[in-house]
């Protein structure tokens, strides 16, 4: 049985700990939370037995095997290292860090550590993208033109569910990282960069609509427009261009360049990213091995982010 904490009380560590009651041979053991109310109202909400505002006492707990940080993005690089010196499996929701330096500490920490350091890029573990890598990886789709749109309605500082936040989000770090991470993935190393932002909003203090160009080592380019300012409806649609056809794909669905739907696989476009990739945090845990975005295999991600940030700079 692995005992894992969760850290975080918000949308997100509603979707982890909702895809753990579903995974075998794991129990949630202990909701953290920087507030002891929110920690105690999540935990009876979803029948965890133990709550704490502190981290660092969750730590020290050697009944706690593994920790899913699904804290602010500010606080995932400090927390990530003090999880691993603490010898504990940790799985980082996405970003790992919202900064070169930071990354690079949490990469440094789990170098020095036997322990398994997973970041949740979700979009490896969602169907559509796992059958468009199958038919790259066979040969038989050649990407040349990744195309995406990640548009949210976030004029003020609240989360997906509308709630109010006490941090703030980013463009590049956060929502960013998801396409870079995919396009690396698909494509290969990113070579060339460029990035552009519109003004900074005046009360949330950050840029609300951003553009990125990317090529990769074998010439197939990304064009991804990100805006917290879309009035309409929200999410990403990602459009693979390639010699052979256009799929368009969505988080639940897959299509091709006409919207004909593609005949899903056994478990449907619909099955949860987030269970597959809690899925692949415990199965790396118990089968002692490396799981599929370890921290170092998403490492050039971190680094073509921070390349990004110079070109906005």
């Amino acid at each position: 049985m692995i005992r894992i904490a969760l850290v975080g009380a918000g949308a997100i560590a509603e979707q982890h700990v909702n895809a753990l009651k579903r995974i075998q041979d794991v129990e949630v053991a202990c909701i953290v939370s920087a507030s002891l109310a929110e920690a105690r109202n999540f935990a009876q909400a979803h029948s965890v037995d133990t709550f704490d505002d502190r981290l660092d006492d969750v730590l020290a707990r050697s009944d706690i095997d593994a920790v899913i940080l699904a804290s602010p993005t500010q606080l995932h690089a400090q927390q990530a290292v003090a999880c691993l010196r603490h010898e504990k499996h940790v799985l980082i929701e996405i970003p790992a860090a919202d900064g070169k330096a930071d990354f690079e500490a949490v990469l440094s920490a789990s170098r020095c550590s036997d322990r398994v350091c997973m970041v949740a890029h979700t979009s490896r573990f969602y169907p559509s993208h796992r059958y468009m890598n199958s038919l790259i990886e066979r040969g038989e789709f050649a990407l040349q033109h990744l195309n995406i749109q990640t548009l949210f309605f976030r004029r003020t500082n609240t989360n997906m569910k509308g709630e109010p936040r006490c941090w703030t989000d980013h463009l590049l770090w956060h929502h960013a990282a998801h396409s870079v991470d995919l396009f690396r993935w698909q494509c290969g190393k990113i070579t060339d960069v460029q990035a552009m932002q519109g003004p900074l909003h005046p009360e949330v203090g950050i840029a609300m609509d951003m553009a990125i160009n990317l090529r990769s080592e074998s010439g197939a380019i990304c064009t991804l427009s990100l805006s917290f300012n879309n009035d309409g409806p929200l999410g990403s649609t990602i459009r693979y261009i390639g010699d052979s056809g256009t799929y368009v794909a969505r988080r639940l669905s897959l299509q091709d360049g006409h919207g004909r739907d593609v005949p899903s696989p056994p478990g449907g476009w619909d099955a949860d990213g987030v269970e597959q990739q809690d899925r692949e945090f415990v199965s790396a845990i118990l089968e002692n091995r490396t799981p599929a975005t370890s921290i170092e295999e998403v490492a050039d991600c971190y680094r073509t982010l921070a390349l990004l940030e110079d070109c906005l700079r």
